[in-house]
């Protein structure tokens, strides 16, 4: 056999595949290939070997692979959005556009891209995060917080004060309890109770305007009965608090300790029964600054409570008197102990400001209210949110603890009061009460035989006992009523409002 017809030692060139066709051309050419590779084996070299087949089955498999690329590049996902696909072809260190390039070339450049890097170890490069998925990851992550408890650690005096308080709180709550069971086990006891709470009832529907003055020359903010029941203690937006006595609405002092916008005014629970009048928080103030001490035998201030960084809406004392809790706008309540003035408990867990808060009768929780729509009823002895309570679509303005333990009331912006218990931790009732706001919900406090609601709407409504039923209206307020207050020794009711006034409201 001559050189020309003789097979060379190295394999016949191949033409090169077209990878850029479809999967059935593909096919095509690896069927010729093998078609090809046969009739090229039948051949025999001058060693009598087939070495043709090694050539075909390398050129299969380098077929077979291209068919591997092509599916993958087709099964390779690509975002839809050209920022994005600008963005991982800058992360991967390619040009984010071509001469010519539009989209859709670009998706398919960045799709060849990650198929021909990933050999099964490659991953994605960190891109940069957009700034809405950004957003939309804070978002989730702040929802997942939402049922995340977490502490604070406070200072040395918190666990004495919480010691204090259950000592305190367990005797107390150990006999309301013991009262109430010996009133539904005694059949006499009950029929009693029910005639007492109708002729109450009775009494309260002949309510009437008995007493106006003017209390300052701009809006009062709030208004307060003395523990005695002989007194009256008015704040103002001038910054002046005024002491008034309440059978004749005559002036006794004006308290001048504040340079704007007063927001609260409250009596110690001691005030006038025990404690001496020269005692420094015997009262006290808040304002848009913070918070001060009064005595009842001066006009200006005994002591203050330095620590608010912002407004103050609301204070409560503790029913022992020696603790006061103070509401702030920054979206915490506070606990402060007024044998040493200073700060033990700043307690977090409203989104907006607090702008109400109210001691059960045992002193052993309390319950606030927030702009945040929500109101939270705190054990003190532990520190836990014991309750939630959801159910009001505007911000609370108010809250309050009836004398029985385990019933609470709420006013709100959504022209509301909510009536909540306790013990089964829900809501009870809901009492569409007024057509305007709530500003101020009131249990009568020596039984809870009634509830008393302020509005803006320029009207204060009684609401009987457990009924819910409403037993009178009171109206002579030219303007909003922004607070009221009950007597425990009598059934006369006390209100201030925007036009400037105070009103006695006392049965005919």
């Amino acid at each position: 056999m001559d050189g020309a017809n003789a097979p060379s030692g190295n394999p016949p060139p191949f033409k090169k595949i077209n990878t850029t066709g479809s999967l059935e051309n593909v096919a095509l050419e690896i069927a010729a290939a093998r078609k090809s590779a046969v009739e090229l084996s039948s051949v025999p070299s001058k060693g009598e070997t087939m070495e043709m087949d090694n050539f075909a089955a390398a050129r299969e498999r380098e077929l077979l692979a291209e068919v591997e690329l092509k599916r993958k590049i087709r099964m390779t996902p690509v975002s839809t959005d050209d920022q994005e696909v600008r963005r991982q072809l800058r992360a991967f260190g390619e040009p984010i556009t071509l001469f010519g390039e539009g989209p859709a070339e670009r998706r398919v450049r960045l799709r060849e891209l990650i198929a021909l890097r990933d050999d099964q170890k490659f991953k994605k490069p960190d891109l940069p995060m957009p700034a809405a998925k950004k957003d939309d990851q804070m978002d989730a992550k702040r929802a997942s917080e939402v049922n995340r408890t977490w502490y604070h650690e406070g200072p040395p005096g918190l666990k004495t004060a919480r010691l204090w308080i259950a000592e305190y709180s367990l005797p107390k709550a150990e006999e309301r309890l013991k009262s109430q069971r010996k009133l539904r086990q005694e059949g006499d006891a009950m029929t009693s109770r029910r005639a007492m709470l109708q002729e109450q009832q009775t009494t309260i529907r002949t309510l009437a305007n008995s007493h106006s003055q003017i209390g300052d020359t701009r809006p009062l903010t709030h208004c307060t009965f003395s523990p005695n029941g002989k007194m009256i203690a008015t704040a103002a937006w001038t910054g002046l608090c005024k002491l008034w006595h309440s059978d004749s609405c005559e002036e006794v002092r004006t308290l001048r300790g504040h340079n704007i916008n007063m927001s609260c005014i409250e009596f110690h629970p001691y005030a006038t029964l025990s404690m001496p009048d020269t005692a420094y928080g015997c009262m006290a103030s808040s304002d848009h600054a913070g918070v001060v001490l009064w005595s009842l035998v001066s006009d200006t201030p005994s002591a203050s409570l330095s620590g608010h960084n912002c407004r103050v809406a609301k204070l409560a004392f503790h029913p022992s008197g020696r603790f006061l809790a103070t509401c702030c706008y920054d979206s915490s309540w506070r606990l402060w102990d007024l044998t040493k003035q200073e700060e033990l408990l700043f307690q977090e867990g409203h989104s907006r400001a607090v702008y109400d808060i109210s001691f059960q009768c045992d002193g052993s929780v309390c319950a606030s209210v927030s702009l945040d729509c929500f109101g939270r009823v705190w054990d003190l002895r532990t520190g836990r949110c014991i309750m939630i309570m959801d159910g009001h679509q505007r911000p609370v303005y108010s809250v309050n603890f009836s004398p029985n333990g385990h019933e609470i009331i709420t006013g709100s912006e959504d022209n509301c009061v909510k009536v909540w218990d306790l013990r089964s931790r829900k809501c009870n009732y809901t009492i569409p009460a007024h057509t305007n706001m709530v500003t101020k919900v009131k249990f009568e406090p020596n039984r809870g035989h009634y509830i008393a609601s302020a509005s803006f709407d320029g009207s204060v409504k009684i609401w009987s006992h457990p009924n819910w039923t409403p037993l009178i209206t009171l109206k002579g307020h030219e303007s909003k009523v922004t607070c009221l207050d009950i007597n425990k020794s009598s059934a006369t009711i006390l209100t201030c409002s925007f036009d400037r006034t105070f009103k006695l409201w006392s049965p005919e």
